[in-house]
């Protein structure tokens, strides 16, 4: 992802058009907040569309913005403006980890839906184990499935309804494993297999579902992009009620943009 700063003065079609020239998943853009209460407002954009809140950007963003000399209000939490909301940031160790925003729909996936998702995803209904609308801004649709090992077969077909705008999938790995569960996160409508590698804002709600009905413990890692080549790791914990999401983030190339 790429992040811009000082980007008060960009329009947002500017940021729009720089987004798709990047051709990166996501490009943020870090402005002044209009919330007396933020440290930073960032607008997420990806090569298609703008987006109301996503995790690696968030993180990414955060990192960016500290390393950049950011001072935040408060010592011990960054706070983000996005369109859906503030969003409190933490250390947890050498990483940050952002607070789970609430969830914008949430509930069991009706029957008629899920036969459809499980089609897309050209699996058996047998091996999916619950399913939840876990939407905090993206539309995720989300699938319990019976194993890592399912998780990591599947191999979705190229179109589903356009009210799926986002399906994710999570499956346990045998107990003393090196990580807890295989997450996938597939992005429609699909042109061949969109896939994304790592996704905050999936494992967020993923974390929010699973913790609170007990199908997580209170503290545990995942695995994500397993099956496109990539080693994600992403941290999630409930503390105090509140699920956090954390993950490694790095500067790789800086630069400057002359508008």
């Amino acid at each position: 992802m790429a992040v811009v700063h000082d980007a008060d003065d960009l329009t947002t079609e500017e940021m729009a058009d720089f987004a798709r020239w990047t051709n990166l998943s996501e490009t943020t853009f870090l402005c002044t907040p209009t919330d007396e209460r933020a440290d930073y407002q960032v607008r997420i954009f990806t090569t298609l569309t703008e987006l109301p809140f996503a995790g690696h950007p968030t993180l990414g963003s955060a990192h960016a913005w500290l390393e950049a000399g950011g001072l935040a209000k408060d010592a011990d939490c960054v706070i983000q403006q996005c369109e859906a909301g503030l969003v409190p940031i933490r250390r947890d160790g050498t990483r940050l980890a952002f607070a789970a925003p609430p969830l914008i729909r949430s509930g069991e996936v009706s029957a008629e839906d899920l036969t459809e998702i499980v089609a897309f995803l050209d699996i058996s209904r047998d091996v999916v184990v619950d399913a939840q609308w876990a939407d905090n801004g993206p539309g995720w649709v989300a699938l319990l499935l019976t194993d890592a090992e399912t998780v990591l077969a599947l191999h979705p077909k190229a179109a589903i309804a356009d009210r799926f705008s986002a399906v994710g999938a999570i499956g346990p790995y045998p107990p003393r494993s090196e990580v807890d569960f295989e997450v996938r996160a597939f992005i429609t409508p699909m042109d061949g297999h969109a896939e994304d590698p790592v996704t905050g804002s999936l494992n967020a709600a993923l974390g929010q579902w699973l913790i609170g009905t007990q199908r997580a413990p209170s503290s545990y890692v995942a695995a994500q992009g397993t099956a496109v080549g990539r080693r994600g790791r992403v941290h999630v914990s409930q503390v105090d009620g509140q699920v956090w999401v954390g993950g490694d983030t790095v500067i790789g190339v800086t630069g400057i943009v002359h508008k």
